[in-house]
């Protein structure tokens, strides 16, 4: 068994889930997730969607993941709100409009800003990625209605992932775990990657509000010491509001983007 001792300072609307609800935690399957169309008057054109947590036509935080079929390319378009990309499965560009082609793989990582101009494709047979917001309702508006609002574009790709573990930095004693900050302060929200080796059998213990995705890779998993497991696999989700334990043995290995207020532990 690994014992994992690793402090982290982390921080669609359409069809529903059927979630493994309480008012302490939540749990997705895969097999769980129903989805809708991002775009209901683009007919079979649309990419499908489905909301994690939140309600992306309101103004809330949300979390959905959206479907794009292979070849997929959307006009020059522009959003009312910064988003954050989680590309879980296939080959994804996101970019300006005259940008030549940059596929991100599975486990890449990109933000862009509400008001700037660009492209949205797909060129995988499965083209899977989780979106989130901070704020909503989430629009897509014209290009002519651009605007800067002070923020940049990020866009990185798996293979520039940058890795912290117990070789890495001597404050991390993480074992065989590893974690790649991505945006957000310590003291407030943040987002980082997660990678549990195969074979991990522990946890991840948060203090409070934490929301995780798995990316890649396959598990079980179980709140706190309830026995019915589920199995994971990407595009599967768990939350929790709470103080607890998110249990999870690993059958290889696993990379998950977790959005986190304040502290959460891996052991």
């Amino acid at each position: 068994m690994n014992k994992l001792k690793l402090t982290v300072i982390a921080g669609l609307f359409g069809a529903m889930t059927l979630p493994v609800m309480a008012d302490d935690h939540s749990v997705i399957s895969t097999e769980n997730i129903n989805w809708g169309m991002l775009n209901p008057a683009r007919g079979d054109a649309s990419p499908k969607a489905a909301d994690l947590w939140g309600d992306r036509t309101k103004d809330m935080a949300t979390g959905m993941l959206v479907k794009f079929q292979k070849g997929f390319s959307s006009p020059p378009h522009i959003h009312n709100i910064t988003y954050r990309g989680i590309v879980i499965e296939g080959l994804m560009h996101n970019d300006d409009p005259s940008a030549a082609k940059m596929w991100l793989p599975s486990g890449s990582f990109w933000i862009q800003p509400a008001g700037e101009s660009h492209i949205t494709a797909a060129n995988g047979e499965e083209n899977l990625i989780y979106l989130e917001i901070d704020s909503g309702p989430y629009l897509v508006e014209p290009e002519d209605q651009a605007f800067d609002n002070g923020e940049r574009p990020i866009n990185v790709s798996e293979n520039n992932i940058f890795w912290l573990n117990a070789n890495d930095a001597n404050w991390l004693d993480a074992g065989n775990a590893e974690i790649s900050y991505l945006w957000g302060k310590p003291e407030a929200a943040n987002g980082s990657f997660v990678k549990l080796p195969a074979g991990f059998k522990g946890s991840i213990e948060s203090q409070k509000d934490l929301k995780a995705v798995v990316v890649k890779g396959n598990a079980t998993y179980h709140w706190n010491d309830q026995k019915n497991e589920k199995n994971f696999s990407p595009s599967s989700f768990f939350s929790s509001e709470i103080k607890g334990k998110h249990v999870i043995e690993a059958k290889n290995e696993v990379v998950l983007y977790v959005k986190s207020v304040g502290a959460f532990n891996i052991k």
